[in-house]
């Protein structure tokens, strides 16, 4: 089993980043997508959920209008564009695929917003 994120990097405010999600070696399309961002000295904190088919699309506040969750099952791979990019959103972001048996995560990819 594995989740691999990827994307991350150094983008000026305003910018934009799109980040990916691959999995592997389980049922993806069984499984939700939730992405999770954590910056130094706080909590992880939940970013965004996709369900199943991709149908249904929840997002933090602090990131609603600005980012958008997707996903492609025959790919087997999930997606965070994120758009006018906040120091704020420094973080290293996680993705996570979660059914009612297992919770898989990945290793993080780095966002720092920064001019």
């Amino acid at each position: 089993v594995r989740v691999v994120e990827s994307g991350g990097g150094l983008v000026q405010p305003g910018g934009s980043l799109r980040l990916s999600c691959t999995a592997s070696g389980f049922t993806f399309s069984t499984h939700i997508i939730r992405w999770y961002r954590q910056a130094p000295g706080k909590e992880r904190e939940w970013v965004a959920r996709i369900s199943n088919g991709g149908a249904i699309i929840d997002y933090a506040d602090s990131v609603e209008g600005r980012f958008t969750g997707s996903r492609d099952n025959a790919k087997n791979m999930a997606y965070l564009q994120m758009n006018s990019l906040r120091p704020e959103d420094s973080a290293v972001y996680f993705c996570n695929a979660n059914s009612r048996w297992n919770d898989y995560w990945g290793q993080g990819t780095q966002v720092t917003v920064s001019s």
